[in-house]
């Protein structure tokens, strides 16, 4: 190529590329300016629409509405997050090019000798007319990068103050009244029903452990100190004891499980439990006691239920915590304080709520530690739940200053280690895989799905595959590890290398994990449609329109799929290549907490009550 042609295009590219610049940087702050005027998620909206609605709940159109706003807002979130994100890109990438090429230009315009023709003072003039034109196209490039970082902090400052998806709940406007006692009602095949207090029956020696403001007993710390005996992987696969049981991967070995029952008959309800406080946390077992959580300003607390009688054998309250906050932090109604799941080794149980709190008992209710671990700068409140391996507890504290995976020793509530990683703000949970004889703890969150090292907490691989506010928590079979959230996409990683098998994006999830069983991979939604992928190509066999969408996520166990929508059905499937639904089971409450197995039985909490279903 001649001098005179390289001359010409490299003036041609800087040309192109300044227009470009000038384009996106004026449609950059166009936008900031768009924003800041007319916020598209407007708060204000959706908040007086919530003030009607608490003033009518039974308004479903009211409702329906809310929704369409929420919806709307969403979506103009994630648009407009995109595209300030990918403007910035480009114009940074325009800057690069316009800088090279200009000085390009120049090396190569300097090597021809031009006649002076021209007077001093029209080559000064030239010279400052150009540089003029560069100070004003980097001015105008400064400007747009800085409208581009202010629009993110724009929507980072929506996300801390808004009513967003807490006014999705059909229930957001019921209080279960902390003062009622709880009832465990037993009802017969015939649906009758008769019903004892607990708190009537309660023991001397129950009520004295329930006083929660006793210091660490004695008997505590040896529990602790003796209770170091790890379960074997078995024991954990013959329990349920964390999220999504064994692992957290919503895959339970339990047998016989009930397919068919009825709440308003009382058809293979075994008992039902009143819950004293609202917590939307997922009921763990161990043996035959049950944990749950729950709080609200009044307090937080610990549960332990008989698994078998539903009867309360002890409550903790959460309290005399150093650095627990004096007042609650703001939260939404469908996340509110306590909706992280509790875990159990059998000798110990944990819990976190909202507050920042983690708190240690031992199986007998004796509080072995706690501490406070900050209040997470979480708008929607704290929602990821604890899994145990071993001697550690691994916590999911991903909130919007920063995010990191910590490990605290099960007896003593001391960090172990803490490992900051390159996230956004997120709801979903870890879950423990193995792989190559060795466990990781899989995190999923904006904008990367990670694999880390349980013993270390090194970071073993990454895949940037997510985006937005990511609720669902990955699953693990086959070999893969699936990651998935509404308006991002479905992936299947490889845990040894971090690389992308496959992806899909027809159908999302919002809120419900997925879960791999037999090959086969299922997903629901939260617009009511439950899908089934080969887990290793990821070729679609069906898709199963449902009434009512899904915060629950779906569980296998018996060789069956079960998967409960908001409006309190269980709908139990086939582990097939086909769609073949076994059973449409009501409890007649709205369920948004995932069900939890026993051997011959399946505990569903409902927004109110607690039921044991047997045969």
């Amino acid at each position: 190529m001649e001098l005179k042609e390289k001359i010409k295009l490299t003036s041609n590219i800087s040309i192109v590329s300044g227009v470009f610049i000038l384009a996106v940087s004026l449609l950059l702050i166009l936008n900031y300016l768009q924003i800041n005027r007319n916020d598209v998620l407007d708060s204000k909206v959706i908040e007086s629409l919530v003030e009607k609605l608490q003033d009518n709940p039974d308004n479903d159109a009211l409702r329906e509405e809310i929704r369409t706003y929420d919806l709307m807002a969403r979506k103009a979130y994630f648009n407009s997050r995109w595209q300030v994100k990918t403007g910035s890109y480009l114009l940074l990438f325009a800057g690069i090019l316009l800088i090279v090429s200009l000085r390009i230009y120049h090396s190569l315009t300097s090597k021809i000798e031009v006649p002076d023709q021209k007077s001093s003072n029209e080559g000064l003039d030239r010279i400052l007319a150009q540089r003029w034109v560069l100070i004003s196209t980097a001015a105008i490039l400064v400007l747009a990068l800085v409208a581009g970082f202010l629009t993110q902090d724009t929507f980072k400052v929506y996300g801390e103050d808004a009513v967003s998806a807490g006014v999705l709940t059909d229930e957001a406007t019921e209080v279960v009244t902390e003062d009622e006692n709880i009832q465990v009602i037993e009802i017969s095949e015939a649906g009758e029903e008769s019903s004892e207090s607990i708190n009537e029956d309660t023991s001397d020696e129950e009520l004295a452990q329930s006083d929660n403001t006793e210091e660490v007993s004695e008997a505590s710390k040896k529990a602790s100190t003796t209770a170091s005996a790890f379960p074997t992987k078995a024991q954990v696969e013959n329990n349920y004891s964390s999220f999504r049981g064994p692992w957290g991967q919503g895959v339970s070995k339990h047998k016989n499980i009930p397919v068919d029952w009825d709440g308003a008959s009382g058809k293979n309800i075994l008992w039902k439990v009143k819950l004293p406080k609202t917590g939307f946390n997922s009921p763990i077992i161990w043996g035959d006691k049950l944990f749950m959580g729950g709080g609200d300003n009044s307090g937080l607390k610990v549960y332990c239920y008989n698994s078998n009688t539903g009867k309360l054998i002890w409550e903790k309250d959460v309290n005399n915590i150093q650095g627990s906050p004096a007042t609650p932090p703001r939260t939404t109604d469908d996340t509110g304080l306590s909706a992280p799941s509790l875990t159990t080794d059998g000798n110990k149980v944990i819990a976190i709520f909202a507050t920042g709190d983690i708190i240690a008992f031992d199986v007998n209710g004796n509080r072995l530690w706690a501490k406070n671990l900050g209040v997470p700068d979480n708008h929607y409140g704290h929602s990821s739940s604890l899994i145990m391996l071993k001697d550690k507890v691994y916590i999911q504290y991903d909130s919007n200053r920063q995010g990191k995976l910590i490990a605290l020793n099960t007896s003593t509530g001391e960090t172990v280690w803490e490992t900051i990683r390159q996230a956004h703000i997120s709801w979903s949970s870890p879950i423990l895989i193995e792989v190559n004889g060795k466990f990781q703890v899989v995190l999923s969150s904006e904008p990367i799905v990670a694999g880390y090292d349980a013993e270390t907490g090194k970071e073993l691989w990454t895949n940037e595959s997510m985006m937005g506010e990511v609720g669902p928590s990955p699953a693990f079979g086959e070999g893969l590890v699936f990651a998935t959230n509404e308006y991002a996409t479905l992936a299947a990683i490889n845990p040894t290398n971090g690389e992308t098998v496959w992806q899909n994006d027809e159908y999302l999830s919002e809120v419900p994990s997925p879960v791999v069983s037999n090959g086969l991979l299922f997903l629901a939604t939260t617009y009511g449609v439950f899908v089934c992928y080969d887990a290793k190509t990821g070729e679609m066999y069906w898709e199963q329109e449902f009434d009512d969408g899904f915060y629950s996520s779906p569980v296998i166990a018996d060789g069956k799929v079960f998967i409960s929508d908001m409006r309190g059905v269980t709908h139990v499937m086939e582990v097939s290549k086909e769609a073949k639904v076994i059973s449409n089971s009501p409890v007649g409450e709205k369920i948004v907490s995932t069900p939890a197995f026993a051997e011959g039985r399946i505990y569903i909490k409902s927004v109110n009550n607690l039921y044991c279903i047997g045969k």
